[in-house]
């Protein structure tokens, strides 16, 4: 009996061994996953990762990776004209790359100055370096809000990104008053923002369509594209209306209005006398820029003691704009420009007390309040495009009337 229980013991770990072997040979025949990031096989390379800390230079991250002078000058040197690998920040992520033997030697030095950008530098015998961009996906977003004391704080309390507002100030621009809003309005948005590898969020895209009740009347805005070619998108509302007008509002991206047209100001400096205020105010930060609310010709690029520096725009016969206390001016007299042009940046120069562009606006040779305003639409669209945009419109204000109030959707997104 005994010998046959050990002939059994035998065959189970003949059996065993063989199994095990097996399993062995499938663990050893098991590819290997292979793993790639800036354009390269990691697999191949020792990979070290870090961040630039306080003290740390391009060449003192190389000399503690085993890469010594003259060679790091010698790289700095070949590379700087594509990007100075010199001035690196505190705090941002870099990578080597590095051989896989026994001397460990640095092959690619990779430095992120932010989420999307990066800097290839080989350090090879080819010395050479190039600036990149990974690939940004885009995902789409749903929501809505109810207005209970701003827009700004509505977009606060849902946790979206801050840049909506401005986004729908925009869009909304000579339809809604967003200064003017009430308790009760609300609003339903379909956006887009951006992500690089899958999950890593970097900013808002667009706006895609939204729909807005201000005192019981609905607005909607429905992103078109007009012009294939040249990729310009524009907002109609659900009759194929175009939202836009033939001047922007603003002539500043996300400010505020510090100081509005007003003919009775009194200012305690000047003992509480009259002194007519004929512009409206855009306060924004030193530096900031500075847009043609149409298209037109430069008639003034100059600089006087109480307007500072500043440029004035003929925009037909009709309508002329001036833009004062400058930092700088970026357009000369004689010169076109489209609406939404870059023509400057907001400064202090000139009489005033704060940074802002004091926006001017002639009608007839008379100045003017342009926030009151009736000025002419954007060019009407063609029947055959109207045709096809409410075909497209159609499903998506559908998708906008499905968005139901007080209910987060999506991953809701805040910068």
């Amino acid at each position: 009996m005994s010998r046959i229980l050990s002939i059994l013991f035998i065959i189970f770990f003949l059996f065993s061994c063989q199994e095990n072997k097996k399993e062995e040979q499938k663990a050893e025949k098991k590819p290997e996953k292979i793993i790639t990031q800036f354009g390269y096989t990691l697999n191949n390379y020792n990979v070290k990762r870090g961040r630039v800390k306080s003290g740390d230079s391009f060449g003192t991250i190389l000399e503690n990776n085993n890469l010594f002078y003259p060679q790091i000058y010698n790289i700095v040197q070949k590379v700087k004209k594509v990007y100075d690998i010199r001035k690196i920040n505190i705090g941002k992520p870099y990578t080597i790359l590095s051989s896989k033997d026994s001397l460990n030697t640095p092959q690619v030095f990779i430095y992120q100055p932010n989420l999307i950008d990066y800097v290839v530098v080989s350090l090879t015998d080819s010395l050479w370096a190039e600036k990149k961009s990974k690939a940004i996906q885009l995902k789409e977003f749903k929501a809505e809000g109810v207005i209970t004391s701003s827009l700004s704080e509505t977009m606060e309390e849902k946790r979206l990104s801050p840049l909506l507002s401005n986004e729908l100030s925009e869009i909304y621009a000579w339809t809604i008053d967003f200064f003017r809003l009430e308790k009760g309005d609300n609003f339903k948005i379909i956006y887009s923002a951006k992500f690089v590898d899958d999950s890593i969020y970097v900013g808002l895209n667009r706006i895609h369509s939204a729909f807005f009740e201000h005192r019981g009347k609905p607005f909607y805005a429905i992103e078109f594209e007009t012009d294939p070619k040249r990729g310009i998108f524009e907002y109609f509302d659900e009759n194929g209306k175009n939202l836009r007008r033939a001047f922007l509002r603003s002539p500043v991206q996300f400010s505020r209005i510090s100081s509005r047209y007003n003919l009775k100001r009194r200012i305690a400096y000047y003992g509480y006398r009259v002194r007519p205020h004929k512009g409206t105010d855009f306060a924004a930060p030193v530096g900031t820029p500075i847009r043609a609310t149409a298209s037109g010709t430069v008639t003034k690029s100059s600089y006087t003691r109480s307007n500072g520096k500043y440029v004035k725009i003929k925009h037909n016969a009709t309508y002329s704009t001036q833009y004062l206390h400058m930092d700088k001016r970026a357009v000369k007299v004689g010169q076109f420009v489209k609406q939404g042009d870059y023509i400057g940046t907001v400064g202090m120069t000139g009489n005033t007390s704060g940074p802002h562009v004091c926006y001017r606006f002639w009608k007839n040779g008379k100045q003017v309040d342009p926030l009151k305003q009736k000025l002419p639409e954007a060019k009407p669209i063609s029947t055959g495009l109207k045709n096809r945009y409410l075909e497209y419109m159609g499903p998506i204000k559908k998708q906008l009337d499905a968005i139901e109030s007080n209910v987060n959707f999506g991953q809701n997104l805040k910068t």
